[in-house]
């Protein structure tokens, strides 16, 4: 596994053309700390620059949390002029996660808290299991979602509902996050990393250049008017339409077998 800052608090491991990024501070139950962004913001860079990986999962290796959300215990000593200092870095972590060009899925279990959910929001998909227990409680410590929840939540669930859930702070289990459409699938105990791989893995069968193509006109779509959305869209068709991949594809399907993908 390669470990990324200098606490070594993230991974990245390979499982061929999935990368798996592994949030790994046990002792504070993958609390986001100055350091444990920059060493986020570390991997997703080299994530970003890697053509092979066609897609990532975000997974944590402590048995009962996927991430609780920001280290108050260091935000405790903060002055104010920390505080500041601190914020470019820790956004630049959620937003290295949510800008990855290639397809993402987050594997929850146990706490997915604050800024633990907002990396979670931050994939295209979460699959997570029955202990997981999810939820932006951030006014309840004075402050608000600042890693992009009070964006990415609406998206998902509609924007009453988020109110809802920002403005009372509450924890959601997970058969009622579910239901709600705060993750998008919930599997047994113990099963969300392995099914969050098996899901990659899928994926990154299809081509690495229409997947990102795909995503990217996903995200850069939502909310646009229609007619703007459809230009858009034929934009990043436009993107693939005359490429390695595109052209290994159609032979694939007619030659009955397996592409081969260029990836250019």
């Amino acid at each position: 596994m390669q470990r990324y800052g200098a606490d070594e608090w993230v991974g990245v491991e390979r499982h061929g053309f999935v990368a798996e990024l592994v949030m790994d501070r046990p002792k504070a139950m993958n609390a986001v700390s100055t350091a444990m962004a920059d060493a986020l913001s570390e991997a997703c860079a080299a994530l970003a620059a890697d053509p092979s990986v066609r897609a990532v999962v975000l997974s944590s290796t402590h048995e009962r949390a996927f991430c609780v959300g920001a280290d108050l215990k260091e935000r405790n000593s903060f002055s104010d002029a920390d505080l500041m200092r601190q914020r470019p870095r820790t956004r630049a972590a959620y937003t290295g996660v949510l800008e990855l060009p290639m397809p993402t899925i987050a594997a929850v279990h146990g706490f997915a808290l604050g800024g633990g959910y907002e990396l979670a929001l931050a994939c295209d998909l979460i699959v997570a299991d029955g202990t997981a227990v999810v939820g932006l409680p951030e006014v309840s410590v004075g402050v608000i979602p600042g890693g992009g929840g009070t964006q990415l939540l609406p998206r998902r669930v509609g924007a009453a509902r988020a109110a809802e859930l920002v403005f009372t702070a509450r924890r959601v289990p997970a058969a009622e996050a579910a239901g709600l459409g705060m993750v998008d699938q919930l599997v047994a105990d113990g099963e969300d990393r392995a099914e969050a791989l098996a899901l990659a893995g899928r994926i990154a069968r299809n081509s690495p250049v229409g997947l990102r193509a795909a995503k990217r006109a996903l995200r850069l779509g939502h909310g646009l008017d229609l007619r703007t959305g459809l230009d858009l869209e034929d934009g990043a068709w436009r993107s693939v339409a005359f490429s390695g991949d595109r052209a290994e594809g159609v032979a694939a399907f007619n030659e009955k077998r397996e592409p081969d993908w260029p990836g250019a």
